[in-house]
């Protein structure tokens, strides 16, 4: 391990634009939001990473992974905690979509090349829609200080020092897919130069 490198990594996975599937992003923005972590804990919004997940997970630090993940016994909203054992034996169902994590997968493949991980422990929220579109179900939503409180528990558990950040500092910015879009304003019809320009209209896809 290079000197400075984190002994933890705690890793948001999720796709923003579908739907519940947004949780770890979420997560990852409630960490930094309301907790401060030391050197050795880095957290990071991987987004979809599919194999691209490697370079992640390999290496001798510790792995915590966040993700919405099914369950057949479960309601959306409850939080099951996998270690690396349950999630390559008996972890959640694979997923169908171009944009699967590929948990199982990565950390095989890191196993097989001598790169094992300390430790892998997932903590999963079971979804309730996964679909096209921006904004989590209300289950999830209340999930996400949860989750994010399990993570650091887990953290602390294993002796890292994480405390809660000062309210009065400065906050997090909103993440990326929350931030309202501004369209250009159009000149004035009075304008002499610009009166024919037609008018901007903004269009969502």
């Amino acid at each position: 391990m290079e000197t400075g490198a984190p002994l933890v990594r705690v890793l948001g996975l999720g796709n923003v634009l579908m739907g519940d599937d947004a949780l770890g992003p979420w997560v990852v923005h409630r960490l930094l939001e309301t907790y401060v972590f030391p050197p050795e804990v880095s957290v990071v919004d991987v987004g979809t990473p599919g194999l691209d997940l490697v370079p992640y997970v390999a290496g001798p630090c510790g792995i915590i992974l966040v993700d919405a993940v099914r369950s057949s016994t479960a309601k959306p909203g409850e939080i099951r905690v996998y270690g690396r054992d349950a999630l390559v034996k008996f972890g959640p169902q694979p997923r169908t979509s171009p944009h699967d994590p590929g948990v199982t997968e990565a950390i095989l493949a890191v196993e097989m090349a001598g790169e094992a991980p300390a430790f892998v422990t997932l903590v999963g929220v079971v979804p309730g829609r996964v679909a096209t579109g921006v904004g989590m179900t209300e289950p999830l939503q209340e999930a996400v200080a949860t989750a994010a409180e399990t993570v650091v528990g887990e953290l602390v558990a294993r002796g890292f020092d994480v405390t809660v950040r000062n309210p009065n500092a400065v906050s997090t910015p909103l993440p990326w897919w929350e931030v309202p879009v501004i369209a250009p304003v159009p000149p004035p019809a009075s304008s002499p130069a610009l009166a024919s320009a037609p008018a901007v209209e903004l269009a969502l896809v």
